[in-house]
């Protein structure tokens, strides 16, 4: 990835300065199976903890790794047990029985272009586009997706590329002294971007969009970044 990261660097000031700050790009990859992707439905709308747990759970009860001939064999009871929601158990089966029949095939989707493994994928019931860029860039590793429904993503280009250039023109402002006294401060309105605003700024990085978004998750977290 060092080809990449000196890409970012040369390419985007502002990515620049994100990367000297946050060091080594470091991002875990899964591998483009069955269980991955039914693990990216059961952490869905969770928090890590919450996910993670259930997730161990449910292994356990299923078997590690997950496979579709060991979910249809569970009971919407036993599924429940483990803390899946009736909707989520729902996504499961749906899941298992497509791969069952044969409609859900893992093997072919390193082969696939990123517009034909969105559509294989979605094809599940629960699994929508932010899903199906998720699995694009950890478990295919696929560099130059842009997860544009990502709230991570867009608070972060909000933060680093936005917010500055609000501030100048006026939408974002401190307080303002009146007759030697100073108003209450106004409140910064976020306008989170578009997605079309989103492809302008992540233009630059092509073609290690991934690689760059990994960068933006982290500096949500770096307070030394302001």
């Amino acid at each position: 990835m060092r080809k990449a990261v000196l890409h970012l660097k040369k390419s985007d000031p502002v990515m620049r300065g994100i990367i000297e700050r946050i060091g080594p790009f470091k991002m875990q990859f899964g591998e483009p199976t069955f269980h991955s992707l039914a693990e990216s439905i059961i952490y869905q709308q969770l928090n890590g903890r919450a996910a993670l747990t259930i997730f161990n759970r449910f292994a356990a009860l299923a078997g590690d790794p997950l496979t579709p001939a060991a979910i249809l064999k569970l009971t919407p009871e036993q599924m429940r047990s483990v803390g899946l929601s009736k909707q989520k158990s729902s996504y499961l089966l749906d899941m298992a029985e497509r791969a069952h029949r044969g409609e859900l095939e893992f093997s072919r989707l390193s082969e696939m272009s990123e517009d034909e493994v969105i559509a294989h994928l979605t094809q599940v019931k629960g699994v929508g586009v932010w899903t199906a860029h998720m699995f694009l860039m950890f478990t295919l590793r696929r560099p130059n997706v842009l997860p544009v429904g990502d709230f991570g993503v867009r608070m972060a280009m909000y933060k680093h590329y936005l917010k500055k250039r609000a501030t100048k023109n006026g939408t974002a402002r401190g307080s303002v002294a009146r007759k030697g006294k100073k108003t209450k401060p106004e409140k910064i309105r976020i306008v989170l971007p578009t997605p079309e605003q989103m492809e302008k700024i992540a233009k630059r990085w092509e073609p290690y969009r991934s690689i760059a978004c990994w960068y933006l998750w982290q500096s949500l977290d770096l307070k030394t970044i302001g």
